[in-house]
């Protein structure tokens, strides 16, 4: 693969950050991917204890990730958490390089950040939201589309209809995000402008992640029609079709309240669903591009396949 500002920026062999998922990305996770030559990031939830403290916890898996991995990571830094600025300093205490923020605006903590010589992305879903992350000093946004797993934003705008809007008008490389789990996904986003993508869900059907076998053997039985969108009237989150995420459904429709909805979706519930396996009790997100995931591979394989189709689509003849 050509080489990158973000291949540049992060120091990686290949354009290609695993996502952050919040319960699954972990130090093992993350070092599989560096050391495959993109970029693992370490999210401070995974790995923890239920009984956890996420402090202590995210200094353990930088440990751990140092031990397993001598080559780049990032941590992925939610900014709608209470506990965000003391989250920000154990990455300060620890000298993490790279640091990738979403969630929250980047006027919180990008200039401290930047002053202190760190390698700072922030994840966008709309124009707007990168010119502000710009003009706050960031290094890249990931711009996510509606495709994506997890939360996104009340925008909706797909991918591909966003990315050559934001490269257009940013300055700054753009990471592409949501629903890319193969090479030609990478070789579109690239066309379309994007200097790298970002993984979640292919990353999720892999041997090194530590979510439950239930819950990546749905990964693998989902067809084009399997993930639903919920939270239109909060956060849109793409979700797995599950008998969990169609009570969720109805809830919404009925019309009920932010507190019962709250209640419903319970508290750490979609660990329980995506560590333990009860796919029945809480969420389980998933990407748009779910049916395209057939097996479960080791995390260097499925990248070596990520960079193979990449050539592969790039050389295609054209059709006259």
């Amino acid at each position: 693969m050509k080489r990158t500002r973000i291949s540049d920026l992060l120091g990686i062999q290949y354009p290609i950050i695993q996502g952050g998922m919040l319960w699954l990305a972990d130090a093992g996770l993350a070092a599989a991917v560096s050391n495959a030559g993109a970029l693992g990031i370490i999210s401070p939830f995974a790995g923890m204890p239920t009984d956890g403290d996420v402090i202590k916890n995210l200094e353990e898996q930088i440990r751990q990730i140092r031990r397993l991995t001598d080559r780049p990571f990032g941590v992925n830094i939610p900014l709608d958490l209470s506990q965000s600025g003391i989250l920000i300093n154990v990455l300060l205490e620890h000298d993490v390089k790279i640091v990738i923020t979403a969630a929250g605006s980047p006027e919180l903590y990008t200039d401290l950040l930047k002053q202190l010589d760190k390698t700072v992305m922030h994840v966008v879903s709309s124009v707007k939201q990168g010119r502000l992350s710009e003009s706050c000093g960031v290094d890249a946004v990931i711009t996510e589309g509606i495709e994506a797993a997890a939360h996104n934003g009340k925008e909706e705008i797909p991918l591909f209809s966003l990315i050559p809007q934001m490269t257009d008008a940013l300055s700054v490389p753009v990471v592409a995000a949501g629903g890319i789990v193969d090479g030609r996904g990478m070789a579109a986003a690239e066309t379309l402008g994007a200097e790298g993508v970002q993984l979640g869900t292919r990353f999720i059907a892999v041997d090194e992640n530590p979510a439950h076998e239930n819950y990546k053997q749905a990964i693998l039985e989902a067809d084009e029609t399997g993930t639903v969108i919920t939270g239109r009237n909060r956060l849109p989150t793409r979700n797995l079709k599950t008998s969990f995420s169609g009570r969720l459904l109805q809830l919404e429709k009925s019309g009920a309240s932010s507190k019962e909805i709250a209640e419903f979706l319970g508290y750490r519930r979609s660990r329980i669903s995506q560590l333990e396996g009860f796919l029945d009790l809480g969420e389980t997100f998933a990407g748009s591009s779910v049916g395209m995931i057939k097996e479960i591979l080791p995390v260097a394989e499925v990248i070596q396949k990520l960079v193979d189709g990449y050539h592969q689509a790039i050389k295609r003849p054209t059709v006259h």
